[in-house]
């Protein structure tokens, strides 16, 4: 095989794994196993536990969270946030302008009663970007 036909075959390759990927992302691929939170009446997450929670269609109900596990996502989702700060910190500021563009683009669906913890998202996402504007400028 010649070199631009290897290179067109990987590049043909790379490109179906990447679709491939996509389409488990927007299926959600894997979200299943993780429990919804319960809703209200109003839309707005419950005090129930994620185990009360209708599984979709065919699926195994899904086990509640225990303490371990949710203090382990707090770790994990703290460290994460940390990361994200300090790479955008690295950025330059159209980065640091785009990543907070991104958060107002963090809004309900068409049609769907805004939610807390989406608005909440939103703000949180410029806080990050503040943070990182913060150690950008202390270095």
């Amino acid at each position: 095989m010649k070199k631009p036909d290897k290179k067109r075959l990987q590049t043909r390759q790379t490109e179906t794994l990447r679709q491939r990927a996509l389409a488990r992302w927007d299926a959600e691929g894997g979200a299943e196993a993780v429990p919804a939170l319960p809703t209200d009446d109003v839309g707005e997450a419950g005090s129930g536990s994620p185990a009360t929670a209708e599984p979709s269609p065919g699926s195994p109900p899904a086990a509640p969270w225990s303490d371990a596990e949710c203090q382990q996502l707090h770790a994990r989702l703290i460290a994460l946030e940390n990361l994200v700060i300090s790479m955008l910190a690295m950025g330059n500021k159209r980065q640091l302008a785009l990543a907070r563009d991104m958060a107002s683009h963090i809004v309900a669906r068409t049609g769907s009663t805004p939610h807390r913890l989406t608005e909440q998202a939103a703000r949180q996402m410029t806080h990050v970007v503040g943070r990182a504007k913060w150690f950008r400028d202390q270095a």
